[in-house]
C-alpha cells in the first residue's frame, strides 16, 4: 500500500516521528508466539506503512460469520452519497452511548467520514445494542485504510469475529456492564493498592469503573493507543483490561508521589474526572513501551479467568433483569381536573410523582382506594380497601406539614403468606420518595450498584422482619457467611457493606404496622392506628429519613392504577 492512499485521512503535521517510515519494511513471520513478540516490542511501530500492511493481514485472518459486509456493499449502500462531502453533524446511532469520534490526529473531514461509515455499520448490524468504544476503534482504522469502504470492512470484520472463546468488541449493554464488573474483579485482584484508593476516595466504585474501556479507547493519546492497538488485534480483548490496569497503577504512583492520595471521599464525577486527565496527559510521563511493559509484566493474568468473571457477571445481572440501558420516554400524566382529588398532593405534584413510575403503567389513572379522611384510621380497613390492586401508591402528610411516600409493586395481599410473621415481599421496582420540604426519589440500592445484583439470594424475602419495627439495632450489616467460590472477588469484597437480606427488603406488613424498607432501619414505619409512625435510613433504598424520624400522620392516601384503555 503507497503511502498516499492511507494519508488521506492524516494530518501529518500532528503525527510529529509518528509521521515518519523507519525501521524494517516488512514482516515475515508465520509463528504466532513470534508475532506476538513482535507486536509488543513494536516492531512495526516506527513504520505506518508497514503498520497498515500488518493491520490488513491481521485483519483479513479473523474468523467471521458467512455474511460479513465488506467494502463493496459499503460502496453499493453509499452509491452517489460516497462522492459527496461527508458531515460531522450526522448524529451517531444511539448504541455508542455518547462517545464521541477522537481526532487522534485526523483531518477534521476525516472525523466526518468516521461518522458515515459508523451510520452505515449500524445500518448492517442492526443486532449492535451498546458499543461505546465503536468511535475510536473507527478513527483508529481510518489512519490506516486507503478509503472509507476500506475502513468499513476492517470494522465490519472485527464485529462479525465468531471465533469460539474471543471477542474483540463488547456489543450488548449486557457485556458492556459485565465488562465493568469484571474489571474491577481484576482490579481488586491484581492491583489492589490502586483499588483501595478508588473505594476510599469513590462514593461509587462501579460508576468509576464503567469507565475503564474509555480510558484506552478515546482518553490515551494517539501515540499510546496505537501501539495498544498493535498488540490488541494480535492477541484480542485481554489486552485492554492489561492496559486499563496498568493505567490504574500508574494512577495511583502518581497520586501518591504528587502527596494527593486523600483517603477522603468525593463525588464520584470527580473521581472520574482526575482519571481521566491523567490518562489524557500520560505521555508527559509514561512512555508507549512503559506502558506495555506494565501491562504484560502483570502475572497469571489468563484469558480463561477473564472469561469465567465474564460469564458469572452476566448471569448475575440477567438473574436481576439488568440487561439494557433503560431509556425513559417522558410520559405525562393526563389528569382530569374534574375526578382528580387528593388531599395530600396536588395535580402537578401527582404527575412529577408519575414521572417515577415504571413506564408499563405510565398511561394508567389514579384511582383513590384508601384514605383516612373517609375510611379511618384502621389497619384493617388499610388492607381491605388495597387488597387485590397491585401496584399501587402510599402518599402521607405528616402534622408538621412534610409530605412523603412510596411507590409498592406487589398487592398487599402477600403478607398473608407469611402467616402471623412480619415477612418482607415485593420486588426492585419499589421506591421511596419526599414531596416537602424538597422533591426527591430513593430507588432500590442495586439500580445504582449493579455490581450487588448477583449477592442477593431470592429466599432473603422469607427472612422474618418481627425485629425491624421494633430494634433496628439487631439488623447489623455485617457480611453474612457464603461459600468458598460462591462470588468473584470484586463481588464479595462488598465495597458498599450491604447484604443480601438487607438488600432486598421492600415492604412488610402485618396486623400491628406496616413497614417500608428495611436494614438498619426503616425507610417508613405505620403504627396500626395509622397514627404514629418512624422514619430513618435504610439499606435497602440507602435514603435519609423521608421526615422527622418519629412523626404523627396527619393524612394518609393509597392510589391504584387504573388501566385508562380499559372500557
Amino acid at each position: 500500500m503507497a503511502e498516499e492512499e492511507y494519508g488521506s485521512f492524516v494530518d501529518l503535521n500532528q503525527m510529529g516521528d509518528l509521521a515518519n517510515s523507519s525501521g524494517p519494511t516488512k514482516v515475515d513471520c508465520k509463528d504466532l508466539k513470534e508475532f506476538k513478540q513482535m507486536a509488543r516490542q513494536g516492531y512495526w511501530a516506527k513504520n505506518h506503512k508497514l503498520r497498515a500492511q500488518v493491520y490488513q493481514q491481521l485483519i483479513k485472518a479473523i474468523p467471521c460469520r458467512t455474511v460479513t459486509p465488506d467494502a463493496e456493499v459499503y460502496r453499493d449502500i453509499m452509491g452517489n452519497a460516497g462522492k459527496k462531502k461527508p458531515s460531522s453533524h450526522i448524529p451517531l446511532p444511539d448504541f455508542v452511548d455518547g462517545s464521541p469520534v477522537p481526532r487522534y490526529c485526523l483531518k477534521a473531514e476525516a472525523v466526518a467520514s468516521a461518522h458515515q461509515i459508523i451510520n452505515c455499520v449500524a445500518g448492517q448490524f442492526p443486532d449492535i445494542s451498546h458499543c461505546p468504544s465503536l468511535p475510536a476503534v473507527t478513527s483508529l482504522l481510518l489512519h490506516l485504510s486507503k478509503d472509507e469502504a476500506q475502513c468499513f470492512e476492517h470494522i465490519s470484520r472485527i464485529l462479525a469475529c465468531n471465533e469460539p472463546g474471543k471477542r474483540l468488541l463488547d456489543q450488548t449493554f449486557l457485556a458492556y456492564e459485565s465488562s465493568c464488573m469484571t474489571f474491577g474483579d481484576l482490579a481488586n485482584k491484581y492491583c489492589a493498592a490502586a483499588h483501595k484508593l478508588i473505594v476510599a476516595t469513590a462514593q461509587d466504585v462501579l460508576e468509576v469503573y464503567s469507565d475503564w474501556q474509555r480510558w484506552v479507547l478515546g482518553d490515551l493519546p494517539f501515540s499510546h493507543v496505537v501501539r495498544v492497538l498493535d498488540v490488541y488485534l494480535v492477541e484480542g480483548y485481554k489486552v485492554l483490561y492489561r492496559v486499563a490496569i496498568a493505567l490504574l497503577k500508574f494512577y495511583r504512583k502518581n497520586k501518591v508521589q504528587g502527596g494527593q492520595a486523600s483517603q477522603q471521599q468525593q463525588d464520584s464525577d470527580k473521581v472520574r474526572a482526575d482519571i481521566q486527565a491523567f490518562v489524557k496527559g500520560i505521555a508527559s510521563t509514561v512512555t508507549p513501551d512503559k506502558l506495555l511493559e506494565k501491562a504484560f509484566s502483570i502475572r497469571l493474568f489468563s484469558r480463561k479467568e477473564i472469561t469465567l468473571l465474564q460469564l458469572t457477571n452476566e448471569k448475575s445481572l440477567q438473574q436481576k433483569g439488568i440487561t439494557v440501558k433503560q431509556k425513559r420516554r417522558n410520559v405525562q400524566l393526563a389528569l382530569n381536573p374534574d375526578t382528580f382529588s387528593s388531599e395530600i398532593v396536588s395535580a402537578k405534584e401527582m404527575r412529577d410523582i408519575w414521572s417515577w413510575i415504571p413506564e408499563r403503567f405510565a398511561l394508567c389513572q389514579p384511582q383513590l382506594l384508601f384514605t383516612t379522611s373517609n375510611h379511618g384510621c384502621s389497619l384493617n380497613r388499610f388492607y381491605s380497601h388495597c387488597e387485590g390492586y397491585e401496584p399501587t401508591l402510599l402518599l402521607i402528610r405528616t402534622t408538621d406539614g412534610d409530605v412523603c411516600g412510596a411507590f409498592l409493586s406487589t398487592d398487599w395481599e402477600e403478607r398473608k403468606r407469611g402467616g402471623n410473621k412480619l415477612s418482607f415481599f415485593g420486588t426492585g421496582e419499589c421506591f421511596v420518595f419526599r414531596l416537602k420540604p424538597e422533591m426527591e426519589r430513593y430507588e432500590w440500592v442495586v439500580i445504582r450498584h449493579p455490581e450487588l445484583a448477583s449477592s442477593i439470594k431470592t429466599q432473603a424475602q422469607e427472612d422474618t422482619a418481627s425485629s425491624e419495627g421494633q430494634d433496628a439495632e439487631n439488623n447489623s450489616l455485617q457480611q453474612p457467611e457464603k461459600p468458598a467460590g460462591d462470588l468473584s472477588p470484586f463481588l464479595s469484597a462488598r465495597h458498599f457493606n450491604l447484604n443480601s437480606k438487607n438488600t432486598s427488603m421492600f415492604m412488610a406488613g402485618n396486623f400491628d404496622s406496616i413497614i417500608i424498607g428495611g436494614g438498619e432501619g426503616n425507610a417508613l414505619y405505620i403504627d396500626s392506628e395509622l397514627n404514629h409512625g418512624r422514619s430513618g435510613r435504610c439499606a435497602t433504598f440507602d435514603n435519609p429519613p423521608l421526615c422527622a424520624e418519629t412523626f404523627q400522620v396527619s393524612l394518609l392516601e393509597t392510589w391504584g392504577f387504573q388501566d385508562a384503555m380499559a372500557s
